[in-house]
C-alpha cells in the first residue's frame, strides 16, 4: 500500500509547477517512461520523508531549474553543440 500512496503522491508532484520532483519526473520520463519515473519520484519523495523524520528539520524545494543550474557549463556547451549541429555559429560574450 505504501507504493501505491507514493506512486499517487509522485503523479501530483509531476503535475505541480516550478518544482523539483517535477523537474525530477520530467527529466526521466524522457528516457525511461512516465511509469518508471513516477516510481523513481515516489522512491524520491520516500528518502526526503525519511531525511525529514530523522533530522526533524522542514522541507525545502531546491527549485525547478535544479538540474540546469546545478552544471551551467554543461548545458552550455550541450545548447552550442545543438545549434552547431543546425548549421549556425556561435560566439559568446560575458555581459557587463
Amino acid at each position: 500500500w505504501l507504493t501505491d500512496i507514493l506512486t499517487q503522491c509522485a503523479w501530483s508532484a509531476a503535475r505541480t509547477r516550478d518544482t523539483y520532483l517535477s523537474a525530477q519526473f520530467w527529466r526521466l520520463a524522457r528516457r525511461i517512461g512516465k511509469k518508471k519515473a513516477a516510481i523513481a519520484v515516489a522512491h524520491s519523495i520516500l528518502v526526503i520523508s525519511w531525511h525529514l523524520l530523522t533530522n526533524d528539520c522542514d522541507y525545502q524545494d531546491l527549485g525547478g531549474d535544479y538540474f540546469t543550474r546545478r552544471n551551467a557549463d554543461r548545458q552550455r556547451d550541450r545548447l552550442i553543440g545543438q545549434l552547431h549541429n543546425l548549421g549556425y555559429r556561435v560566439t559568446l560574450e560575458r555581459p557587463a
